[in-house]
Order: structure tokens, then sequence, then C-alpha cells
């Protein structure tokens, strides 16, 4: 698992090792050995970044840095979106899958 290691750095780009490490109670080398692929983590430890970073777990694992501001808004719409139906019934997600995936062709064909 550690070449799938977490990347802190798109939700905290100015954080060293030293400081996560004392943010989360683990050892910077540690830290270090499984951000160079040499150590595993477990779910546990993920946890523990998770919490200690207040992220959602899924963000440790983007290795896709935000570069510009029309990612960011892309991001924060997608985020609000999923708020937004994530309350909704099977039904009607489905609904929104179809016409999503209406879209998407409809703009393939322009």
């Amino acid at each position: 698992m550690g070449k799938y290691c977490w990347n802190y750095g798109n939700v905290h780009p100015t954080l060293t090792q030293l400081q996560l490490a004392e943010l989360s109670s683990l050892d910077d080398a540690y830290i270090g050995a499984v951000e160079r692929g040499e150590r595993n983590f477990t779910i546990d430890t993920l946890e523990i970044i998770h919490a200690a970073l207040q992220v959602d777990a899924a963000d440790l694992f983007r290795h896709d840095a935000v570069k510009n501001k029309d990612e960011v808004a892309r991001r924060q719409a997608t985020d609000e979106f999923i708020a937004m139906i994530s309350n909704l019934d099977s039904s009607k997600i489905e609904i929104i899958k179809r016409i999503n995936k209406e879209l998407v062709q409809a703009f393939k064909n322009e």
C-alpha cells in the first residue's frame, strides 16, 4: 500500500512531516517511510491522519493538486452537488444519473 500513500500536500501544502507527526502523534520517521513507499499504513493510521488534519480521508489520496481557480470552483460545485443529492432516494438518484449521461452525450456531439 506504500505506493498509494497519502498526499496531505493537497490539503495542507505547507505542512511538514514533523508538523504532521506533532498533529497526529505519529513518528515523523514513520510518516517519511510511508511517503517513500518503504512502509505501509493501516486504516487506523489513516483515521489518525484524517482526524488530525480535519479533512475528508479521500482528499488525502488526491494526487492532482489544485492548479487554478477553475479547478477549485469545479471541486466546490461538485461537493455542493453531492451534498445536495446525498439524501435523495435511489430512484431520484437514478434519474439524475440518466440526465447526466444525456448531458454528457449532448456536449460530446457539439
